[in-house]
């Protein structure tokens, strides 16, 4: 068996998806049979990531839509990759993430429409296709037309930080307990602005938004900030490598995750892992990661959200057995359950 991963996204890894090329792959070399050959398509400079006793092509701009070569298995890690096999000898598998485009009051319907057609395109190339929760196989079976080949929900893993938890951060970020922590990228679909009134409610507390924070949203968060007269309680770190992230996740005391539109949301199943409570939107997918031990906002008014964390963190410190209950919850996902799911497919997709 001779397959292709397309890790191409590991050009940014302290992004979801460059860690998630990374974890899967890793995973899947530990895992390979005697029988398979690797080959991974890897940015400039990350030849060499998964070990010596794998193949390795670059990505260049030049390479886009070409094949190197004939493989039984073309592994697209996200739907968005502009790295495809020329010939249809090799069979396609396309892992969808999200179709978080759907959501964008930005994008008008032609635009979406454009995107929606692209996608299609892919899948109709496609011998398998996965998702990485049941909400994203349900909104791709609502949109996109599915030819007969299988649809299978593989769950993305979670490294423990039991590795990392003593490395020191190599960003020291001296923030001052009691602190609500958000981790990902600050866009308007995560809608973190509601989280901002919640400071006039908790006077004590401060709100730590730790991600990438290039986006014209980020400066409506710090105008809205001093509106608000917050400003010296509102702390945005812009991007964090991983120790400084666990770092951030050890510390606070909460973690908010208001979001309207998430794929999976691993921000979640890694406070979960610390023990931490873990207040989340009921949209999309996050119920499904959360499970029934993360705390839900029902409302986005500021007093609905105030009383869902006063009484939530009332609940947590009473209940002495919640917080490994949300560390069970993050077990769920491992990257070796995920990568049994995928040799399992390569398999029976040959």
């Amino acid at each position: 068996m001779t397959l292709f991963i397309d890790t191409e996204r590991l050009r940014d890894l302290n992004s979801g998806l460059g860690q998630f090329c990374l974890q899967l792959g890793l995973e899947l070399v530990r895992q390979r049979p005697d029988s398979a050959q690797l080959t991974f398509l890897v940015p400039e400079g990350q030849q060499g990531i998964f070990g010596p006793d794998v193949a390795y092509q670059t990505a260049t701009w030049w390479r886009k839509w070409y094949s190197p070569g004939r493989y039984d298995i073309w592994h697209c890690l996200h739907q968005d990759s502009r790295f495809l096999p020329a010939s249809k000898k090799n069979r396609l598998i396309l892992t969808i993430h999200d179709l978080n485009f759907l959501e964008r009051p930005d994008y008008d319907d032609a635009k979406k429409n454009r995107k929606l057609a692209v996608l299609q395109r892919k899948v109709d190339r496609a011998s398998a296709l996965t998702t990485i929760s049941e909400y994203t196989a349900s909104v791709v079976r609502q949109h996109l037309k599915l030819p007969n080949i299988p649809l299978s929900v593989i769950h993305n893993g979670y490294s423990a930080p039991s590795d990392s938890i003593n490395q020191p951060a190599t960003q020291p970020l001296p923030i001052q307990n009691p602190y609500f922590l958000f981790v990902g990228v600050i866009h308007p679909r995560k809608n973190l602005h509601t989280l901002l009134p919640l400071l006039e409610a908790f006077p004590e507390w401060r709100l730590v938004l730790a991600g990438p924070d290039g986006h014209p949203y980020a400066a409506h968060l710090r105008k809205q900030a001093q509106q608000l007269d917050i400003a010296d309680r509102l702390i945005m770190t812009g991007a964090v490598d991983e120790a400084t992230k666990n770092s951030l996740y050890q510390a606070c005391d909460a973690f908010l995750f208001p979001s309207l539109s998430e794929g999976f949301g691993l921000p979640v199943v890694e406070a979960m892992s610390y023990g931490k409570p873990v207040f989340l939107s009921r949209r999309t997918s996050l119920p499904e990661i959360g499970g029934k031990d993360a705390y839900y906002f029902d409302s986005e008014e500021p007093e609905s959200m105030a009383e869902t964390i006063f009484d939530g963190l009332n609940d947590f410190r009473a209940n002495p057995f919640r917080a490994d209950r949300l560390r069970q919850q993050a077990a769920r996902f491992s990257w070796e359950r995920s990568a049994q799911q995928y040799w399992k497919l390569y398999s029976e997709v040959l």
